[in-house]
């Protein structure tokens, strides 16, 4: 039997407890290894090594260019394995491979992204009115970062963080979602026969309520950052508020996909499709609000049903699949209470709904696409983030009821916009009380962009230069040129 370790202090080390848990594959059941489940104990160890590894060790004098090359050498050691991560983040997540695939190709990218930030983090001068003062702000690293990280995007997610937060000379704990631990780990271990020195680099595995909340709330730890539920996002940063440490929260979203009456149709029906259900809709951006013009609105849900079948669901690994399992029996329960909740709502259950048929579906977490239509405002399936592979469908008149149907959320992420009248959709974006838009596209993520949401959906942004901020703290210093006493007593 496979058995994973945490990386803590630059060893590889199970829990002191000798707890293990097991992880099963999404799609069959079937048995990938057993991971630590760490305890306090193992936490408090992780954070002691990352703040002596910070105040006291070789990091803090790290060059720049150095720092550079160890990124370097991670995203070299990504790509070696890229066959192997993949087929593991398959297993553990449920995505299908090219998805999977391209995920761990966007890792290596953000570490070699980031890899060149390290030689560009700038200070500046200021002219102050004194002249005798030469003053100027400086740029430091935050110091110990807590970094927690959800289980749709276990590897990109990890990446997203780890990346940044090196290259500004951070040290930091990661503390992989419990459904998805391995790919995480195989980083870790890939990371530890690498030149970080001991303690800048931890990896501890086990349950977020235990010891995510002592490493959100230590302190020890400067800064903590999260990506999950809008809910577990609150507990962090409450958790982190009787340290006030600095939190970055990418959190959740329901994200409304606007369909005008003069976009390109079939473009629009494939968007409205991929939105909903790539990564079988557990995606924080994921286009689960679908706003549709009433002229177009009964063909566009047609059009959608049609091509609903040629969404191949099975799992990952299988030639052709388009859609995997859920990510665990816990997430499909939930998706199946929130088709019942729809359904009792008074929604119109178009397709979908259920558990696929066949023997090839009996082990895994597996559901079909689903659309709903005539989804009304107050319904819950319009205004919760359900994490799963179902759509609603809402039709509207005018683009101030879009605007207005759109923005009637407590979330803020993501939003999609389809027309082939660019003022019009340049207008609309405008009003969108959204972090990220995509105009005649749904999804595409690019580490040179920032990401994150208004209201509810988060603070602080992730990625491109927005992303190696959250990490750096300002500092000002004041040089006095005046060789006279101050004068103010004497």
């Amino acid at each position: 039997m496979k058995k994973y370790d945490m990386l803590i202090n630059g060893k590889l080390v199970q829990a002191k407890s000798g707890k293990t848990k097991e992880i099963l594959d999404t799609g069959n059941g079937e048995s990938l290894g057993h991971v630590p489940e760490a305890g306090v104990e193992d936490m408090e160890e992780a954070i002691k090594a990352a703040r002596k590894a910070f105040d006291k060790g070789p990091w803090r004098k790290t060059g720049a260019m150095q720092r550079t090359k160890l990124l370097l050498q991670v995203a070299e050691a990504i790509r070696k394995n890229l066959k192997r991560l993949s087929e593991l983040e398959v297993c553990n997540n449920g995505k299908p491979y090219p998805e999977a695939e391209a995920d761990i190709s966007d890792a290596a990218d953000c570490f070699e992204f980031y890899a060149g930030f390290t030689t560009k983090i700038h200070g500046e001068t200021m002219d102050v009115p004194d002249p005798m003062h030469w003053s100027m702000v400086v740029r430091e690293p935050y110091g110990v970062c807590g970094q927690i990280v959800p289980w749709n995007y276990p590897m990109l997610m990890a990446t997203w963080k780890l990346a940044p937060s090196l290259a500004a000379g951070n040290t930091l704990i990661m503390k992989p979602s419990s459904f998805t631990p391995i790919t995480v780990l195989e980083l870790a271990k890939i990371m530890s026969e690498i030149d970080f020195p001991p303690g800048v680099i931890n990896v501890v595995t086990g349950p977020g309520g235990k010891i995510g909340n002592l490493l959100a709330g230590h302190p020890d730890v400067d800064k903590v950052a999260i990506t999950g539920g809008t809910d577990t996002g609150r507990k962090v940063m409450a958790a982190a508020a009787e340290t006030t440490k600095k939190c970055t929260l990418e959190l959740g979203g329901k994200n409304p996909n606007i369909i005008l009456e003069d976009a390109d149709f079939d473009a629009a029906v494939e968007g409205a499709l991929f939105g909903a259900f790539f990564n079988q809709g557990e995606v924080c951006s994921a286009g689960s609000k679908l706003l549709v013009h009433k002229s177009i609105h009964k063909k566009l849900v047609q059009a959608m049903k049609d091509k609903i079948g040629t969404i191949k669901v099975g799992h990952g690994l299988k030639p052709g699949v388009k859609m995997g399992p859920l990510v665990s029996p816990e997430q499909l329960k939930i998706i199946e209470d929130y088709v019942e909740i729809g359904k009792k709502e008074g929604a119109t259950l178009v397709c979908g709904g259920k558990r696929p048929a066949g023997k090839e579906f009996e082990k895994g977490n597996f559901f079909e696409p689903t659309i709903f239509d005539n989804v009304t405002a107050n319904m819950r399936i319009n205004r919760e983030e359900m994490f799963g592979p179902v759509v609603g469908v809402t039709p509207f008149s005018t683009d101030e009821e879009a605007i207005a149907m759109a923005n009637d959320t407590e979330y803020g992420l993501a939003a999609g916009i389809w027309s082939k009248n660019f003022p019009r959709a340049i207008k609309m974006m405008r009003e969108l009380r959204v972090g990220i838009i995509w105009i005649n596209h749904f999804g595409p993520t690019f580490n040179e962009m920032p990401w994150g949401g208004y209201k509810q959906s988060g603070i602080g942004r992730e990625l491109g230069l927005y992303g190696i901020d959250e990490y750096l703290q300002v500092k000002q210093v004041n040089l006095n040129l005046d060789e006279n006493r101050i004068g103010w007593y004497y």
